[in-house]
Protein backbone atom coordinates (compact mmCIF):
# COMPACT_ATOMS: atom_id res chain seq x y z
CA UNK A 1 0.00 0.00 0.00
CA UNK A 2 2.86 2.38 0.78
CA UNK A 3 4.43 1.93 -2.63
CA UNK A 4 1.01 2.25 -4.28
CA UNK A 5 0.37 5.52 -2.41
CA UNK A 6 3.74 6.86 -3.47
CA UNK A 7 2.98 5.93 -7.07
CA UNK A 8 -0.42 7.62 -6.89
CA UNK A 9 1.32 10.71 -5.60
CA UNK A 10 3.08 11.05 -8.98
CA UNK A 11 -0.23 11.22 -10.84
CA UNK A 12 -0.29 14.58 -12.68
CA UNK A 13 -3.85 14.01 -13.88
CA UNK A 14 -5.98 14.37 -10.76
CA UNK A 15 -9.55 13.14 -11.15
CA UNK A 16 -12.71 15.02 -10.22
CA UNK A 17 -15.94 13.26 -9.32
CA UNK A 18 -18.59 13.72 -11.96
CA UNK A 19 -21.19 14.78 -9.39
CA UNK A 20 -19.15 17.88 -8.46
CA UNK A 21 -18.69 19.05 -12.04
CA UNK A 22 -20.68 22.09 -13.08
CA UNK A 23 -21.66 22.36 -16.73
CA UNK A 24 -22.73 25.67 -18.19
CA UNK A 25 -24.05 26.97 -21.50
CA UNK A 26 -20.95 29.11 -21.91
CA UNK A 27 -18.77 26.04 -21.48
CA UNK A 28 -20.73 24.27 -24.21
CA UNK A 29 -20.24 27.22 -26.59
CA UNK A 30 -16.51 27.30 -25.84
CA UNK A 31 -16.31 23.52 -26.39
CA UNK A 32 -17.95 23.78 -29.82
CA UNK A 33 -15.77 26.71 -30.80
CA UNK A 34 -12.67 24.81 -29.65
CA UNK A 35 -13.69 21.74 -31.63
CA UNK A 36 -14.24 23.75 -34.84
CA UNK A 37 -10.95 25.59 -34.38
CA UNK A 38 -9.04 22.36 -33.71
CA UNK A 39 -10.45 20.68 -36.81
CA UNK A 40 -9.76 23.74 -38.99
CA UNK A 41 -6.17 24.19 -37.86
CA UNK A 42 -5.49 20.44 -38.04
CA UNK A 43 -6.70 20.35 -41.66
CA UNK A 44 -4.53 23.37 -42.49
CA UNK A 45 -1.57 21.69 -40.84
CA UNK A 46 -2.21 18.47 -42.78
CA UNK A 47 -2.36 20.38 -46.08
CA UNK A 48 0.91 22.09 -45.16
CA UNK A 49 2.40 18.71 -44.29
CA UNK A 50 1.46 17.31 -47.72
CA UNK A 51 2.68 20.41 -49.57
CA UNK A 52 5.96 20.05 -51.49
CA UNK A 53 8.20 23.11 -51.40
CA UNK A 54 11.35 23.97 -53.36
CA UNK A 55 14.29 25.26 -51.35
CA UNK A 56 16.98 27.04 -53.41
CA UNK A 57 20.72 26.99 -52.84
CA UNK A 58 23.67 28.30 -54.85
CA UNK A 59 26.95 26.51 -55.47
CA UNK A 60 29.91 26.94 -57.79
CA UNK A 61 29.26 25.04 -61.02
CA UNK A 62 32.00 22.40 -61.22
CA UNK A 63 30.71 20.58 -64.31
CA UNK A 64 33.16 20.05 -67.15
CA UNK A 65 32.85 19.09 -70.79
CA UNK A 66 29.09 19.53 -70.98
CA UNK A 67 27.12 20.62 -74.01
CA UNK A 68 24.32 23.15 -74.04
CA UNK A 69 21.26 22.32 -76.12
CA UNK A 70 19.66 25.40 -77.63
CA UNK A 71 16.01 24.86 -78.55
CA UNK A 72 14.55 27.40 -80.92
CA UNK A 73 11.56 28.10 -83.11
CA UNK A 74 11.87 31.38 -85.01
CA UNK A 75 9.97 32.73 -88.01
CA UNK A 76 11.47 35.18 -90.53
CA UNK A 77 8.58 36.51 -92.66
CA UNK A 78 10.84 38.06 -95.31
CA UNK A 79 13.90 35.82 -95.59
CA UNK A 80 13.62 32.74 -97.86
CA UNK A 81 14.90 29.46 -96.50
CA UNK A 82 17.58 29.12 -99.17
CA UNK A 83 19.20 32.34 -97.89
CA UNK A 84 19.10 31.44 -94.19
CA UNK A 85 22.21 30.00 -92.56
CA UNK A 86 22.88 28.90 -88.96
CA UNK A 87 26.47 29.30 -87.78
CA UNK A 88 28.07 28.64 -84.39
CA UNK A 89 31.37 29.86 -82.98
CA UNK A 90 32.81 30.08 -79.48
CA UNK A 91 35.81 31.31 -77.53
CA UNK A 92 37.59 27.96 -77.89
CA UNK A 93 37.95 28.61 -81.62
CA UNK A 94 35.38 26.04 -82.73
CA UNK A 95 33.30 26.99 -85.79
CA UNK A 96 30.25 25.24 -87.19
CA UNK A 97 29.08 26.70 -90.48
CA UNK A 98 25.64 26.25 -92.03
CA UNK A 99 24.37 23.81 -89.38
CA UNK A 100 21.61 21.54 -90.71
CA UNK A 101 21.57 18.63 -88.27
CA UNK A 102 18.43 18.62 -86.06
CA UNK A 103 17.27 21.78 -87.84
CA UNK A 104 14.03 21.94 -89.83
CA UNK A 105 13.41 24.80 -92.25
CA UNK A 106 9.81 25.32 -93.33
CA UNK A 107 8.95 27.65 -96.20
CA UNK A 108 6.37 30.32 -95.35
CA UNK A 109 4.31 32.01 -98.05
CA UNK A 110 3.92 35.80 -98.19
CA UNK A 111 0.54 35.27 -96.50
CA UNK A 112 2.14 33.54 -93.53
CA UNK A 113 0.99 30.02 -94.47
CA UNK A 114 3.45 27.09 -94.50
CA UNK A 115 4.29 25.88 -98.02
CA UNK A 116 3.90 22.14 -98.50
CA UNK A 117 7.15 20.37 -99.31
CA UNK A 118 7.27 18.32 -102.54
CA UNK A 119 6.39 14.67 -102.12
CA UNK A 120 8.80 11.78 -102.46
CA UNK A 121 7.31 10.73 -105.80
CA UNK A 122 7.81 14.22 -107.24
CA UNK A 123 11.39 14.38 -106.01
CA UNK A 124 12.19 10.92 -107.32
CA UNK A 125 10.77 11.83 -110.74
CA UNK A 126 12.96 14.93 -110.87
CA UNK A 127 16.05 12.93 -109.94
CA UNK A 128 15.29 10.27 -112.57
CA UNK A 129 14.85 12.93 -115.23
CA UNK A 130 18.20 14.55 -114.41
CA UNK A 131 19.96 11.15 -114.27
CA UNK A 132 18.72 10.28 -117.79
CA UNK A 133 20.04 13.57 -119.16
CA UNK A 134 23.46 13.24 -117.55
CA UNK A 135 24.18 9.55 -117.97
CA UNK A 136 25.75 7.07 -115.51
CA UNK A 137 29.36 8.29 -115.96
CA UNK A 138 28.63 11.96 -115.53
CA UNK A 139 31.22 14.03 -113.63
CA UNK A 140 30.23 17.66 -113.39
CA UNK A 141 32.63 20.56 -113.32
CA UNK A 142 33.06 22.67 -110.20
CA UNK A 143 33.69 25.76 -112.33
CA UNK A 144 36.86 26.77 -110.53
CA UNK A 145 35.56 26.00 -107.06
CA UNK A 146 37.33 23.68 -104.64
CA UNK A 147 36.03 20.22 -105.58
CA UNK A 148 34.90 17.65 -103.00
CA UNK A 149 36.76 14.40 -102.32
CA UNK A 150 35.13 12.75 -105.35
CA UNK A 151 36.48 15.46 -107.65
CA UNK A 152 33.06 15.99 -109.24
CA UNK A 153 30.28 18.50 -108.65
CA UNK A 154 27.24 16.61 -109.93
CA UNK A 155 24.59 18.89 -108.43
CA UNK A 156 24.05 22.62 -108.22
CA UNK A 157 24.38 22.39 -104.43
CA UNK A 158 27.82 20.78 -104.77
CA UNK A 159 28.90 23.60 -107.05
CA UNK A 160 27.68 26.13 -104.46
CA UNK A 161 29.61 24.34 -101.72
CA UNK A 162 32.76 24.30 -103.87
CA UNK A 163 32.41 28.06 -104.30
CA UNK A 164 32.04 28.46 -100.55
CA UNK A 165 35.20 26.43 -99.93
CA UNK A 166 37.02 28.65 -102.44
CA UNK A 167 35.62 31.80 -100.83
CA UNK A 168 33.69 32.91 -103.89
CA UNK A 169 30.22 34.35 -104.16
CA UNK A 170 27.65 32.25 -105.99
CA UNK A 171 25.82 34.93 -107.97
CA UNK A 172 25.11 33.54 -111.48
CA UNK A 173 23.53 30.08 -111.35
CA UNK A 174 22.32 30.41 -114.97
CA UNK A 175 25.89 29.89 -116.13
CA UNK A 176 26.20 26.59 -114.25
CA UNK A 177 25.10 23.51 -116.20
CA UNK A 178 23.95 21.60 -113.13
CA UNK A 179 21.86 24.55 -111.90
CA UNK A 180 20.22 25.02 -115.29
CA UNK A 181 19.29 21.32 -115.47
CA UNK A 182 17.80 21.41 -111.97
CA UNK A 183 15.91 24.65 -112.61
CA UNK A 184 17.71 26.32 -109.72
CA UNK A 185 16.98 29.89 -110.81
CA UNK A 186 13.27 29.15 -111.25
CA UNK A 187 13.14 27.71 -107.73
CA UNK A 188 14.82 30.80 -106.32
CA UNK A 189 12.42 33.13 -108.10
CA UNK A 190 9.52 31.05 -106.79
CA UNK A 191 10.78 31.40 -103.21
CA UNK A 192 11.96 35.02 -103.46
CA UNK A 193 8.89 36.48 -101.72
CA UNK A 194 8.62 33.73 -99.11
CA UNK A 195 9.66 33.63 -95.48
CA UNK A 196 11.12 30.83 -93.42
CA UNK A 197 10.45 29.15 -90.09
CA UNK A 198 13.49 27.52 -88.54
CA UNK A 199 12.94 25.10 -85.66
CA UNK A 200 15.03 22.49 -83.91
CA UNK A 201 18.02 22.37 -81.63
CA UNK A 202 21.74 23.00 -81.85
CA UNK A 203 24.45 21.79 -79.49
CA UNK A 204 27.07 24.25 -78.35
CA UNK A 205 30.02 24.05 -75.99
CA UNK A 206 29.43 25.31 -72.46
CA UNK A 207 31.76 28.27 -72.94
CA UNK A 208 31.37 31.87 -74.08
CA UNK A 209 30.21 31.92 -77.69
CA UNK A 210 27.52 32.91 -80.12
CA UNK A 211 25.40 31.47 -82.85
CA UNK A 212 23.65 33.49 -85.48
CA UNK A 213 21.11 33.25 -88.23
CA UNK A 214 22.31 35.27 -91.17
CA UNK A 215 21.92 35.40 -94.97
CA UNK A 216 24.02 33.49 -97.48
CA UNK A 217 26.59 30.76 -97.12
CA UNK A 218 29.43 31.38 -94.67
CA UNK A 219 33.06 30.40 -95.02
CA UNK A 220 36.44 31.00 -93.40
CA UNK A 221 38.82 33.32 -95.22
CA UNK A 222 42.15 34.35 -93.67
CA UNK A 223 40.94 33.28 -90.22
CA UNK A 224 37.82 35.42 -90.66
CA UNK A 225 34.20 34.35 -90.68
CA UNK A 226 32.73 35.66 -93.95
CA UNK A 227 29.19 35.60 -95.35
CA UNK A 228 28.16 35.74 -98.98
CA UNK A 229 25.70 38.64 -98.84
CA UNK A 230 25.36 39.27 -102.58
CA UNK A 231 22.20 37.12 -103.14
CA UNK A 232 20.58 38.72 -100.09
CA UNK A 233 21.32 42.39 -100.77
CA UNK A 234 21.15 42.44 -104.58
CA UNK A 235 17.99 40.44 -105.17
CA UNK A 236 14.97 41.84 -106.95
CA UNK A 237 12.79 41.54 -103.83
CA UNK A 238 13.11 43.20 -100.45
CA UNK A 239 14.45 41.05 -97.59
CA UNK A 240 14.93 41.92 -93.95
CA UNK A 241 15.52 40.10 -90.68
CA UNK A 242 12.37 41.06 -88.83
CA UNK A 243 11.43 37.98 -86.84
CA UNK A 244 9.13 36.35 -84.31
CA UNK A 245 10.61 34.14 -81.57
CA UNK A 246 8.09 31.44 -80.75
CA UNK A 247 10.41 29.49 -78.48
CA UNK A 248 13.98 29.88 -77.29
CA UNK A 249 15.60 28.18 -74.32
CA UNK A 250 18.68 26.35 -73.12
CA UNK A 251 18.40 22.76 -71.98
CA UNK A 252 20.34 19.54 -71.51
CA UNK A 253 20.31 16.23 -73.33
CA UNK A 254 18.55 14.47 -70.43
CA UNK A 255 15.79 17.09 -70.39
CA UNK A 256 14.47 15.96 -73.76
CA UNK A 257 14.37 12.23 -73.08
CA UNK A 258 11.35 10.40 -71.68
CA UNK A 259 9.20 12.37 -69.25
CA UNK A 260 12.04 14.59 -68.05
CA UNK A 261 10.97 17.52 -70.24
CA UNK A 262 7.41 17.62 -68.87
CA UNK A 263 8.62 17.32 -65.27
CA UNK A 264 11.19 20.08 -65.76
CA UNK A 265 8.60 22.40 -67.28
CA UNK A 266 6.28 21.72 -64.32
CA UNK A 267 8.98 22.58 -61.80
CA UNK A 268 10.04 25.70 -63.70
CA UNK A 269 6.41 26.80 -63.90
CA UNK A 270 5.91 26.34 -60.15
CA UNK A 271 8.80 28.76 -59.54
CA UNK A 272 7.68 31.22 -62.20
CA UNK A 273 10.80 30.63 -64.32
CA UNK A 274 10.10 31.76 -67.87
CA UNK A 275 12.10 32.08 -71.08
CA UNK A 276 12.26 35.85 -71.66
CA UNK A 277 12.71 35.61 -75.44
CA UNK A 278 9.51 33.61 -75.99
CA UNK A 279 6.98 35.67 -77.91
CA UNK A 280 9.43 38.44 -78.86
CA UNK A 281 8.59 40.24 -82.13
CA UNK A 282 11.20 42.39 -83.89
CA UNK A 283 10.47 44.48 -86.97
CA UNK A 284 12.56 46.45 -89.42
CA UNK A 285 12.21 47.72 -92.96
CA UNK A 286 15.98 47.84 -93.55
CA UNK A 287 17.70 44.94 -95.27
CA UNK A 288 21.11 45.81 -93.83
CA UNK A 289 20.04 45.53 -90.21
CA UNK A 290 21.38 43.49 -87.30
CA UNK A 291 19.62 42.25 -84.16
CA UNK A 292 21.74 41.18 -81.20
CA UNK A 293 20.69 39.35 -78.03
CA UNK A 294 23.17 39.08 -75.15
CA UNK A 295 22.30 36.23 -72.82
CA UNK A 296 23.57 35.22 -69.39
CA UNK A 297 22.98 31.49 -68.91
CA UNK A 298 22.67 30.01 -65.40
CA UNK A 299 22.82 26.25 -64.85
CA UNK A 300 19.89 24.96 -62.80
CA UNK A 301 19.30 21.60 -61.15
CA UNK A 302 16.09 20.20 -59.68
CA UNK A 303 16.28 17.42 -57.09
CA UNK A 304 12.88 15.79 -56.55
CA UNK A 305 11.54 13.74 -53.64
CA UNK A 306 11.71 10.67 -55.87
CA UNK A 307 15.51 11.07 -56.01
CA UNK A 308 15.33 12.25 -59.63
CA UNK A 309 17.86 14.86 -60.75
CA UNK A 310 16.87 17.17 -63.62
CA UNK A 311 19.38 19.43 -65.34
CA UNK A 312 18.25 22.56 -67.16
CA UNK A 313 19.20 26.21 -67.63
CA UNK A 314 17.62 29.61 -67.25
CA UNK A 315 18.82 32.87 -68.72
CA UNK A 316 18.48 36.63 -68.76
CA UNK A 317 18.69 38.70 -71.93
CA UNK A 318 19.56 42.18 -73.14
CA UNK A 319 18.81 43.19 -76.73
CA UNK A 320 20.49 45.61 -79.11
CA UNK A 321 19.67 46.69 -82.67
CA UNK A 322 21.91 48.32 -85.23
CA UNK A 323 21.37 49.80 -88.68
CA UNK A 324 24.38 48.66 -90.71
CA UNK A 325 23.65 50.95 -93.63
CA UNK A 326 25.25 53.79 -91.64
CA UNK A 327 28.58 51.98 -91.52
CA UNK A 328 30.86 51.65 -88.49
CA UNK A 329 32.11 55.23 -88.47
CA UNK A 330 31.43 57.71 -85.71
CA UNK A 331 27.90 59.08 -85.54
CA UNK A 332 26.36 61.76 -83.35
CA UNK A 333 23.70 60.45 -80.98
CA UNK A 334 22.18 62.47 -78.14
CA UNK A 335 25.05 64.95 -78.22
CA UNK A 336 27.92 62.45 -78.17
CA UNK A 337 29.93 60.50 -80.74
CA UNK A 338 29.28 56.76 -81.16
CA UNK A 339 31.36 54.37 -83.28
CA UNK A 340 31.50 50.60 -83.76
CA UNK A 341 34.55 48.39 -83.76
CA UNK A 342 33.33 46.08 -86.53
CA UNK A 343 31.19 46.43 -89.61
CA UNK A 344 28.62 43.78 -88.73
CA UNK A 345 26.48 41.41 -90.80
CA UNK A 346 22.70 41.47 -91.28
CA UNK A 347 20.98 38.81 -89.21
CA UNK A 348 20.03 37.76 -85.69
CA UNK A 349 22.90 37.11 -83.29
CA UNK A 350 22.68 35.31 -79.93
CA UNK A 351 25.77 35.90 -77.79
CA UNK A 352 25.76 33.81 -74.64
CA UNK A 353 27.91 33.80 -71.53
CA UNK A 354 27.92 31.01 -68.94
CA UNK A 355 27.52 31.92 -65.27
CA UNK A 356 29.95 30.17 -62.88
CA UNK A 357 27.13 29.55 -60.40
CA UNK A 358 24.80 26.56 -60.15
CA UNK A 359 21.31 27.04 -58.72
CA UNK A 360 19.88 23.95 -57.00
CA UNK A 361 16.19 23.59 -56.12
CA UNK A 362 15.43 20.70 -53.75
CA UNK A 363 11.94 19.39 -53.14
CA UNK A 364 11.19 19.04 -49.43
CA UNK A 365 8.20 18.11 -47.30
CA UNK A 366 7.51 18.33 -43.56
CA UNK A 367 8.27 15.19 -41.56
CA UNK A 368 5.52 13.17 -39.90
CA UNK A 369 7.07 14.01 -36.51
CA UNK A 370 6.66 17.73 -37.25
CA UNK A 371 3.03 17.18 -38.24
CA UNK A 372 2.22 15.18 -35.08
CA UNK A 373 3.98 17.71 -32.86
CA UNK A 374 2.09 20.59 -34.44
CA UNK A 375 -1.22 18.73 -34.12
CA UNK A 376 -0.65 18.04 -30.42
CA UNK A 377 0.30 21.68 -29.89
CA UNK A 378 -2.90 22.80 -31.61
CA UNK A 379 -5.15 20.50 -29.54
CA UNK A 380 -3.44 21.14 -26.24
CA UNK A 381 -3.07 24.88 -26.76
CA UNK A 382 -6.69 25.47 -27.79
CA UNK A 383 -8.11 23.35 -24.96
CA UNK A 384 -5.86 25.06 -22.41
CA UNK A 385 -6.76 28.57 -23.57
CA UNK A 386 -10.47 27.66 -23.76
CA UNK A 387 -10.27 26.24 -20.20
CA UNK A 388 -8.62 29.42 -18.91
CA UNK A 389 -11.26 31.60 -20.58
CA UNK A 390 -14.08 29.43 -19.23
CA UNK A 391 -12.59 29.48 -15.72
CA UNK A 392 -12.13 33.25 -15.73
CA UNK A 393 -15.66 33.91 -16.93
CA UNK A 394 -17.22 31.35 -14.58
CA UNK A 395 -15.35 32.59 -11.50
CA UNK A 396 -16.00 36.20 -12.44
CA UNK A 397 -19.73 35.59 -12.76
CA UNK A 398 -19.78 33.76 -9.41
CA UNK A 399 -18.03 36.62 -7.64
CA UNK A 400 -20.39 39.16 -9.18
CA UNK A 401 -23.39 37.06 -8.20
CA UNK A 402 -22.06 36.63 -4.62
CA UNK A 403 -21.39 40.36 -4.27
CA UNK A 404 -24.88 41.25 -5.49
CA UNK A 405 -26.46 38.80 -3.05
CA UNK A 406 -24.46 40.23 -0.13
CA UNK A 407 -25.54 43.76 -1.04
CA UNK A 408 -29.22 42.88 -1.16
CA UNK A 409 -28.96 41.12 2.23
CA UNK A 410 -27.33 44.12 3.89
CA UNK A 411 -29.99 46.50 2.52
CA UNK A 412 -32.75 44.31 4.06
CA UNK A 413 -31.20 44.55 7.53
CA UNK A 414 -31.09 48.29 7.24
CA UNK A 415 -34.78 48.50 6.45
CA UNK A 416 -35.50 46.54 9.62
CA UNK A 417 -33.55 49.08 11.59
CA UNK A 418 -30.66 46.79 12.50
CA UNK A 419 -27.16 47.98 11.87
CA UNK A 420 -24.71 45.41 10.61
Amino acid sequence: MGKNSMLKGLDAFGKVQSDVKVKTGLGAILTLCSFVLIVTLTVIEFVDYRRITLHPSILVDKSRGEKLVVNMNITFPRVPCYLLSVDIMDISGEHQNDVNHDILKTRISDKGVPVAAPGKRELQGELDRIAKVRGPDYCGSCYGGTPPASGCCNTCEEVRESYVRRGWSFVNPDSIEQCVQEGFSEKLREQATEGCNIAGKVRVNKVIGNFHLSPGRSFQSNAMHVHDLVPYLQGEHHHDFGHVVHRFNFGSEEEHLGTAAAETERLKGSLGIIDPLNGIKAHTEESNYMFQYFLKVVSTRFETLSQQTLQTHQYSVTSYERDLSKGNGATQEAGHSTSHGFAGVPGVFFSYEISPMLVIHRETRQSIAHFLTSTCAIVGGILTVAGIIDSLIYNGRNKLATGAADGQHGLAYTREGKWL
